[in-house]
């Protein structure tokens, strides 16, 4: 779960046997500046034999801070209850008899433990303390334990999926358009499901209710644009499924085998927790069907889930003794679920350039630290990609988008792994009867006319990949768009004053209108006369080139459309937001905000306030009262953050229109930079700050390279200093 998650969270530096934990701190110890050391520890290890780890660091009188997880399940397995686990109480009592210095307990519900039900030892405080909880235990001289008490999230999940646990009630949405792509949810959750995503507006984020285990602690981040959604058992949490689109429903010729049908084997290769175990058990029971000898091998255990999987198959028609796993340079078939994953030479080794045929999903699975930095960009997809054909059939290799083939067509990207399975099957890379691939996929019983129609979907892709395409495109299907939206005769008139054409026109066509909403025509036509000095200039110095333009118009709308109080409340109650509220929801579902603005911030409020619907029409009544941002009468404008973004408008034209001056060939990829560097500025408040002086730095530096001097002080101007051209158009 920890693959790719970065620095931030601290490094593993090595591994112990069970029982053996934190053992080789107290050797190290010693002999390091390092003061203080953390252990990670699970409450089904602890039962084994940590407890004896803990009880040699006491001995040893060693600086070092146990995290037990208490969560109830053997993640190392299937999940199950630990044989021979003891109650916190318990472990409480066993930890402060052995000498530990002090305990804290976090949990979800601290008023499970009342007063007296601990060793004194022991306090109890809220997860949410639990970042504070480590740095006073981390200060403490000697053994100290943080013991988290909480369910395994992912055991929560599946429990929830077999119905035997009440799904919470509430689900969290983010609107995107108010998500500023910070990356704050993901850093305070620490959950993959917080997902990345590209939209026109840049990088946001999304909650993928697929993995979503309804821990709410993403709630946490700093920042306005989460909704909660509370539905009976009346109204659909989903959206709903299109079973089988009608241009799929042909039928599909059989394929011609291109590996071994007597026998062969397949390597599978995933991510932990989305299906890649159970399409290895419906493969195997569909060749059994079919009278084939099948062995296998999962790699499973709850702690895989979010982390790299593999499966091996060998399905021969006379049974034989022989290895359960594919060994290197064997595997007729590579099945590669997540790109990344698939891409590891470990697991490359099982493929052989004259035997292995590969179907890949070339979707983006975000990784760990792609949740949590804001920065950090998916690997190269034609480098992975050129390194799989490498080890494999580059002749007769398959990639596809399965998980958005999946969620176009179905609305869940469930079925994606059903969908890669089909286009196997279809290149004639997987010689088991589709009937019986097809009657096991009902015996398994999960989804069926779901996951029946992806595995169709997945052989059309291959046999008429136009077919897929259309279908994906059908009105019944709701799918992204790129069209243009109808401009108003003001909106109209402010883009073609630009004169621009192709990329830079898609960019105004789209921002302008938005402009408009945001304040009024006035401050979108002066939007666009900026773009409109910056593309002359761009033209006369460096004849053929537009991408500055380009950047500028995406940049400058970016920083001229900041989400004050007015704008959030506009995108939050637009008819977009609403409609798409209500086609995943049902009209009777009940949306509440979470908010935690400026002036509740100063009266000492810590957290988000949760308000429900009757919230909504206060909320569209600020959006309508934005013809008082700027004025006297903004009560908003005098908060720093406010202040900071509008004088951060007037710096970006300025520095732009100094380095235009001095643009040639030479320096053409710094002023670029120059002109995308706004795309650091993100979040809100505290987290916004501070990237704006991550932008003030970054820009100071292009400024140098350039040849431009500006002044970057921190002097904020007044909200009515008629000397503030924003304020002066705002106005």
């Amino acid at each position: 779960m920890t693959l790719w998650m970065g620095p931030v969270f601290g490094d593993v530096i090595g591994y112990t046997q069970m029982g053996g934990e934190g053992a080789q701190w107290v050797g190290l110890s010693p002999f390091s500046s390092t003061k203080h050391y953390f252990q990670n520890i699970g409450d089904g290890t602890f039962a084994h034999s940590g407890s004896l780890a803990v009880r040699f660091a006491v001995a040893a009188k060693a600086n070092i801070t146990y995290k037990l997880l208490y969560n109830s399940a053997v993640a190392m397995t299937g999940g199950q209850s630990i044989m021979g686990g003891r109650s916190v109480a318990d472990i409480v009592a066993m930890l402060a008899a052995e000498g530990v210095r002090k305990i804290i307990v976090t949990t979800d519900e601290p008023e499970r433990y009342s007063a007296g039900s601990l060793n004194r030892i022991a306090t109890v405080r809220h997860r949410d303390d639990l970042v504070a909880a480590e740095k006073e235990l981390a200060e403490t001289t000697g053994v100290t334990v943080l013991i988290n008490d909480q369910q395994c999230a992912a055991e929560k999940r599946r429990l929830r999926k077999r119905g035997r646990m009440e799904r919470r009630p509430r689900t969290i949405v983010i609107n995107e358009r108010v998500c500023e792509g910070c990356g704050d949810c993901g850093v305070k959750s620490n959950c993959l499901s917080v997902e990345p995503v590209e939209t026109e507006f840049g990088r946001k984020t999304a909650i993928n209710q697929t993995s979503c285990n309804q821990d709410y602690s993403c709630l946490l981040g700093d920042c306005p644009s989460f909704l909660t959604v509370e539905t009976s058992a009346k109204i659909a949490t989903t959206k709903p499924v299109q079973i089988v689109p009608p241009s799929i429903s042909a039928p599909i010729p059989e394929p011609v085998f291109i590996v071994p049908e007597d026998r062969f084997s397949i390597f599978m290769t995933g991510i932990g927790g989305t299906g890649v175990v159970t399409v290895n058990q419906i493969l195997g029971t569909a060749a059994a069907i079919a009278g084939r000898a099948v062995r296998g091998m999962d790699q499973t255990g709850s702690s895989q889930k979010a982390g790299p999987v593999v499966s091996h198959l060998h399905v021969e028609k006379e049974g034989r003794d022989g290895a359960t796993r594919v060994m290197s340079g064997s595997a007729d078939l590579f099945l590669a679920f997540d790109m990344l994953t698939g891409a590891e030479a470990v697991h490359l080794r099982m493929a052989s350039p004259d035997r292995t045929v590969l179907i890949a999903s070339t979707s983006e699975a975000p990784t760990g630290e792609m949740v949590t930095n804001k920065n950090k960009i998916y690997p190269n997809a034609a480098l992975l990609r050129q390194r799989m054909e490498k080890a494999t059939r580059a002749d007769a290799d398959v990639f596809l988008d399965a998980r958005n083939v999946a969620n176009t067509l179905f609305g869940s990207e469930v079925g994606a792994n059903m969908v890669l399975v089909g286009a196997a099957y279809q290149a004639g890379a997987l010689p088991i009867p589709a009937a019986d691939i097809e009657r096991a996929i009902r015996l398994n019983n999960v989804s069926v006319d779901m996951n029946i129609a992806a595995f169709r979907s997945g052989r059309m892709s291959v046999h008429a990949p136009e077919k897929t395409k259309a279908a994906m495109m059908t009105p019944s299907v709701e799918a992204p768009t790129l069209e243009e939206p109808a401009l108003s005769y003001k909106a109209k008139n402010i883009v073609e004053s630009v004169g621009a054409e192709g990329e830079l026109r898609r960019l105004l066509v789209v921002r302008t209108p938005e402009l408009i909403a945001f304040q009024d025509a006035r401050y979108a036509a002066d939007y666009a006369g900026f773009v409109r000095k910056v593309r002359e200039t761009e033209t006369k110095r460096t004849p053929g080139r537009a991408a500055i333009a380009e950047a500028v118009a995406a940049n400058l709308y970016k920083l001229m459309a900041y989400k004050d109080e007015y704008e959030v409340a506009r995108l939050m109650t637009s008819p977009q937001a609403k409609a798409r509220l209500y086609k995943e929801f049902g009209t009777g579902a009940r949306v509440s905000f979470h908010l935690h603005p400026t002036f509740l911030r100063s009266l000492g409020f810590t957290k988000k306030v949760r308000l429900g619907p009757w919230f909504a029409p206060l909320m569209r009544m600020l959006a309508k009262m934005k013809a008082l941002r700027g004025t006297p009468f903004d009560l908003f404008a005098r908060t720093h953050v406010r202040r900071t973004e509008r004088n951060l408008i007037v710096q970006y034209r300025s520095l732009v229109e100094h380095a235009c001056d001095k643009l040639d060939e030479t320096n053409y990829e710094s002023v670029l930079a120059l002109a995308k560097l706004p795309d650091v500025v993100r979040g809100y408040e505290d987290v916004k700050l501070g990237n704006i002086e991550l932008f003030r730095e970054q820009a100071a530096e292009l400024a140098a390279q350039i040849g431009v001097t500006h002044d970057f002080g921190a002097i904020l101007r007044s909200p009515h200093d008629p000397d503030t051209p924003h304020m002066k158009r705002a106005a």
